[in-house]
């Protein structure tokens, strides 16, 4: 935790669709990993805010809301070059789904993207996710990636729109190549083993901007 309260990371992350009916890759097949862990199911419940003009995603930043799995809580993410730049915040004692209160400490974070219009936050999105986590591991017990199948559901409360996609994400961990040629190569081979199991790249860079047409 830090002064604010905040846990601070990076994520380093590939997104992939993949139809209903398609089998998961062969995870053992990726350069490094040596086991699959068993599957672990999670529940998730996300409400995202925004000012009335967006002004959030202009910034390509999304605040978030979120129940369910290890990391629940308020999250602000800021996608960058080097990956997306995620401060989270424990869940408030309380406060009411539907309509989230958006913490003091959450709020100043913001201050620098938003100023003054960090106090006119309201929900823009509901995305609700039917996740499953596996652990990718090396030879030494080191989390090289977490893959998840992800079942999604998002409601685009302004439009009142809801749509619904199955998605997977590798995201890197600790034990993964630190450099950018390695990280590369890892998330080269990670495209062919999605594509020979019928999935491909995902063209959206988040669930937020396909929930909302963007």
């Amino acid at each position: 935790m830090t002064a604010g309260g905040a846990e601070r990371s990076v994520e380093i992350e590939r997104k992939y669709d993949a139809d209903d009916a398609v089998s998961l890759p062969d995870w053992t097949a990726l350069p490094g990993v040596v086991r699959v862990g068993e599957p672990e199911p999670r529940a998730l419940d996300a409400r995202y805010l925004d000012t009335a003009d967006g002004a959030l995603g202009r910034a390509a930043t999304a605040l978030r809301r979120r129940t369910g799995g290890p990391d629940e809580g308020w999250h602000i993410k800021s996608a960058t070059a080097g990956g997306k730049h995620e401060s989270r915040w424990p869940l408030d004692v309380g406060a009411a789904d539907e309509s989230p209160v958006v913490p003091d400490a959450v709020r100043q974070e913001l201050a620098g993207v938003l100023g003054t219009s960090a106090t006119a936050l309201s929900v823009i999105a509901r995305i609700r996710n039917d996740r499953t986590a596996y652990a990718l591991a090396d030879s030494a017990g080191g989390l090289i990636a977490e893959f998840v199948d992800d079942r999604v559901t998002a409601t685009d409360v302004r439009r009142g729109a809801t749509t619904s996609w199955r998605e997977w994400e590798l995201e890197l961990g600790p034990a993964a190549p630190t450099d950018a040629a390695g990280r590369d190569a890892l998330f080269a081979a990670a495209d062919a083993l999605v594509l020979a199991a019928g999935g491909r790249v995902s063209a959206s860079a988040s669930k937020l901007g396909r929930a909302l047409g963007l």
